[in-house]
C-alpha cells in the first residue's frame, strides 16, 4: 500500500505539500506544518466539507483537523494543515509516514545543518 494524503477519507490527494518540521530543545513534542498549493480538494467540482487530513500508510491513519484554507482575490488558493505531536513515540510514527510518503512518490528531504564546521581533514566540502 502506498503512502497518501487524503482530506476526504479514500480520495488521495495528488498535489504534493510543502512540509516543514519544528520540534522542542527536548524533541518530544513539535508540528509539521503541510502546505499545498493548488489541491485538488478546492477544486470547484470536489468542494464538500474539509474535515481534516488524513495520513494513510501501511501501519494505519493519523489525523489533524487543524486545516485552514489560504484565498487569493477570494479564490481558494492553497490548504494549510497542521499535524502535531506530543510524544516522541508519536514523533517517530509520523517519520515512519513522512519515510513511507516519500518512498511512495519518489521525494527526498533537506535538513538544516547544524553549525557544520570545517572538514576534518582540513578540506573544505565541495
Amino acid at each position: 500500500m502506498a503512502a497518501a494524503i487524503q482530506f476526504f477519507r479514500g480520495v488521495d490527494e495528488p498535489v504534493v505539500p510543502d512540509i516543514r518540521l519544528t520540534r522542542s530543545r527536548d524533541g518530544r513534542t513539535g508540528q509539521a506544518l503541510f502546505v499545498f498549493e493548488e489541491p485538488v480538494a478546492l477544486a470547484p467540482e470536489t468542494m464538500g466539507d474539509i474535515t481534516g487530513m488524513f495520513l494513510v500508510d501501511e501501519e494505519g491513519e493519523l489525523v489533524t483537523r487543524e486545516v485552514k484554507a489560504r484565498f487569493v482575490n477570494g479564490k481558494p488558493f492553497a490548504l494549510e494543515a497542521t499535524y502535531t505531536w506530543k510524544t516522541t513515540a508519536d514523533f517517530e510514527r509520523f517519520m515512519r509516514f513522512a519515510q513511507s510518503y516519500a518512498d511512495s512518490h519518489d521525494l527526498g528531504f533537506a535538513g538544516k545543518e547544524e553549525d557544520e564546521g570545517p572538514a576534518e581533514n582540513g578540506e573544505a566540502d565541495a
